[in-house]
């Protein structure tokens, strides 16, 4: 019985140990408007090891992927990202105007003061994928500095 409880207590002390690996700070999501279709959803993250992001799902929305807006000669231009790197110890900002997760074909208006569960999903440099769950406070723009915000940091 100990034997069993010692390995029990191992296995939770190294996923404790693995589970933070990504760090998701300052996550929130754009409100939207009763009808509209889309919005994006932006964070910043900071993976201690060499890391990808690989994809996102939300019960909000059919489709969430990561998506980038690129000035091309005087367009601004967006597309898909079917992967972002996140390089070990730097901080990868997802924000309006750069990097995002858009949201996309809407099942429900997202109110401001609400808040959004969002799966992030990752996969490290040997290939192995994992997942975050968060939830996302809607509103109308980022979080302010300084602010407290309860759903603001997330360890992975």
């Amino acid at each position: 019985m100990k034997l069993k409880l010692l390995a029990a207590c191992m296995a939770l002390a190294c996923g404790a140990l693995h589970a933070q690996t990504v760090d998701v700070k300052d996550a929130w999501v754009r409100s939207t408007v009763a009808g509209q279709k889309g919005s994006g959803a932006f964070m910043k993250i900071t993976a201690q090891a060499n890391t990808q992001l690989v994809g996102a799902e939300t019960p909000v929305a059919g489709v969430a992927e990561v998506h980038e807006m690129k000035l091309e000669g005087d367009v601004m231009k967006m597309r898909a990202v079917p992967v972002l790197d996140l390089p070990a110890g730097k901080t990868v900002e997802l924000k309006p105007g750069g990097y995002h997760l858009m949201l996309m074909d809407l099942k429900q208006a997202l109110a401001k003061g609400g808040t959004v569960p969002l799966t992030l999903r990752f996969r490290d440099a040997q290939g192995k994928e994992s997942k975050l769950e968060i939830a996302m406070p809607v509103s109308t723009a980022a979080p302010g500095a300084g602010k407290a915000d309860p759903h603001g940091m997330h360890k992975h």
